[in-house]
Formats: C-alpha cells, structure tokens, sequence
C-alpha cells in the first residue's frame, strides 16, 4: 500500500470509531476485510489510529474540524499532517486508493485555525478533567499531558529467579530485540527495538523476561514482602504484579479476581516463569487472613492512556464517582483480610489525587490504628506510566 492508501484506511477505520465501534474491533474487522495489506501495512495504518485517538482535540481543530474530539476521520488524519509539517496536497490527491483532494471549504477551514490552540485542546485534555489533573500533577499538568499524547514505551521485566537482568538483557539482544536497564526498577528493561518479536523469543518463551510497565514493577518493588507469609493479589487481573512478587521469593501467594476469567492465562505464565501462585474463585476467600494483601482496584486509569486512549473520553464525572465509591469498598472489604500487623498495599494506575491520596486518607479516618507507611506516585515524566502506590499497616492485636 501507498502512504496516502493507507491514510485512507485510517481515515476509514476512525470513522467506524467515531460512530462507535471500539478501534480495536475496527482495526481487526478492516483487516479482514483487505486481506492484501501487509504485516507493514497494517502497523502503519494501526499507528496513524492510535495517533489520532491519543491527539483528537488537537489534531481535529489542526485538521479544520471541531475542537471537542469530535472531528471526522479525514480531519483527524489531516489535523497529523498539519501537527507533522507535511503539505496535505501532497497526499490527498484522489488518484488511487489515496484520499480526495482537498475541497475550497476544506482549505478555507484549514487557513482559519489558529496558530495557538487553547491549552486543553492543545494538549489533548477533557475539559471537565484539567481542574482535577492540574491540582493533582501541579507543574507536572502540561508535561505530563504531552506526554500522554506520544506512543508509550515497551517494557520487559526480568524475572531475576531465573537470572539477572543483565542475562535476560543478553539473551533479548541476542533475539534481535533492543533492550536496556530502566532506572524506574531493578528488574525492568525498555524494548527500543523489534519489541513486537517479544513474543516468539526465547528470553519469554522460558520465561526469563515478561511484559510490564515499569512503573507498575517500581509499584510491586515498594512492597514490603514478608518471609514465608501468606500474600493475597486481590484484584489480580492477568496476574502481572502476582508474578512480580513471586520473581521476589514470595512462596505462598495467592490471586484472586472478581472476574475469575481474567486469571485464564496465570497458570501458564505461572509455569513459564517457575511461579506457584494459587487461584481463588471469587467468594471463596471466607474467613482468611493474609501477611499481606495487595488492592490494585478499578480505576480511571488516566495514568495509561497513552496505551488505552479512548478511555480518556469516555470517562465522565457520573462514572469517576462510581469508581472512587467502588474504590472505597474494595478498601475496606481487604482490610478484614489482612492479619493484625499485616500490610495493605493500594494501588491503581490514576493520577487523579480523588483516586490516590485523597482515597487512602479517606481510609485512614475511618480506621483508628492503620498507619501509612509509604506512598508515592508514578507519572509519564518516570518513563512508566501513571500509577500511585500506599503501603497502610494494620495495628498489631
């Protein structure tokens, strides 16, 4: 495919988002049905989606369109060309499989955007969330933002119970693929190139290295793992922080999900990285008691949307109090889990201070005796992404 066929694709595939199909399903339904495209092909259309869904304020209002991240298809991709310095005339031409040229009103709306787009719209924020993101990044707003509309880094994690990570680096290089220490973790490594043959390597396929972000192993490395106790992952997802704490020696772990479907694939990963994690069924917990119990609740996961952008959009005043209340709950319901002097680890990937600190403090009034003993927040400007981190102590008996 040309490079202007495959702004057509893309131009195609936004507009089934914007009318409401997820972009991944899009993307996926589109390939099936131009089976011609290429592997290349396909990750160039991908990445000129994802560039336009981080960006939908600021390359709509570029692309002549709307500023609210309403912008058709073809505006977003024009607005890209514009933000890139690439004349769309010399793509939109019409001949081909390549875009329609440019129409009078297309040009006369593209002269008409001005050179300095509002900051929200510059920086590809919601409205009604730079008050609460502002208050909660402070000087870290803008940068932050910016950041958020770039693709995000890959990271790998060394799982050092099967060697250093200066091996597990070795061994990936020696696949092809690009990798280096990160400084956010002791285990975590940054994929700067072929990180899409992680997969078929050697180095996973053993299980010496596993994908995480590197803010969410620099979460897993906070907490304080007792020797021979009993851990609990209480809100285990795939099961990448469970794994992390076994990589640290934790023998007697446990996840459990409320969604015991999104646990399907620990078992094998368990086996590849020589893990023994047990598996709860949500309910079955009962009266134990744990050293530690790990909360990484639902969130608005504003710290990864460089990852799942539309999320940013999607989320709405209404559903953040849902998840803040849900967050609550969650708290308090671990907390009965955890054995007198025991810890609680809380974590999400927000940063939004509602989620964060806000939510531990709220915890901490309504619990005489639990102590806070660390926290700390994780942003983009630290490589990973987003995340928040407490560790709250239980009183002693």
């Amino acid at each position: 495919m040309t490079p202007a066929a495959r702004l057509a694709a893309a131009i195609e595939i936004l507009d089934r988002q914007r009318a409401g199909e997820p972009a991944e399903k899009a993307l996926t339904l589109w390939a099936r049905t131009h089976r011609f495209a290429g592997s290349g092909d396909r990750a160039a259309i991908r990445d000129h989606v994802f560039a336009a869904l981080r960006a939908p304020r600021s390359q709509g209002a570029r692309g002549g369109g709307s500023q609210d991240g309403r912008a058709s298809g073809r505006q977003l991709v024009l607005g890209g060309l514009v933000a890139a310095g690439i004349d769309p005339d010399t793509l939109f031409t019409g001949e081909g499989h390549a875009p329609a040229a440019l129409t009078p009103a297309e040009r006369a709306s593209l002269d008409a955007v001005p050179a300095e787009l509002p900051e929200a719209v510059a920086l590809d924020c919601p409205d009604w969330l730079a008050g609460p993101l502002r208050d909660s990044l402070g000087t870290g707003f803008a940068p932050v933002m910016a950041l958020l509309r770039e693709r995000a880094p890959v990271f790998a994690r060394a799982n050092l119970a099967r060697g250093p990570r200066e091996a597990a680096i070795a061994a990936l290089e020696a696949e092809g693929i690009a990798a280096h220490p990160h400084p956010l973790a002791a285990t975590a490594i940054e994929l700067t190139g072929n990180a899409a043959r992680l997969r078929t390597a050697a180095p996973y396929l053993d299980g010496r290295v596993e994908l995480q972000d590197a803010a969410s192993q620099a979460v897993v490395e906070m907490l304080p793992l007792p020797a021979g106790g009993e851990i609990l992952d209480y809100c285990a997802g795939g099961g990448g922080k469970a794994l992390a704490m076994a990589a640290r020696g934790a023998a007697r772990l446990t996840a459990h999900d409320i969604d015991a479907g999104r646990m399907r694939d620990l078992p094998e990963r368990a086996r590849r990285a020589g893990a023994r994690i047990a598996l709860a069924r949500p309910g079955s917990l009962g009266g134990r008691r744990f050293d530690l119990v790990l909360a990484d609740v639902p969130c608005s996961g504003s710290g990864s949307w460089r990852r799942a952008p539309e999320a940013k959009w999607t989320l709405t005043p209404a559903r953040l109090a849902e998840l803040t209340a849900l967050q609550a709950e969650i708290l308090d319901e671990v907390a009965a889990l955890v054995r007198p002097g025991g810890v609680l680890g809380y974590a999400t990937c927000s940063m939004l201070e509602a989620e964060n600190g806000a939510q531990v403090a709220a915890f901490l009034a309504r619990r005489p005796g639990w102590r806070l003993e660390a926290e700390r927040g994780f942003t983009p400007l630290d490589g990973g992404d987003g995340f928040y981190a407490a560790v709250l102590r239980a009183p002693a008996a």
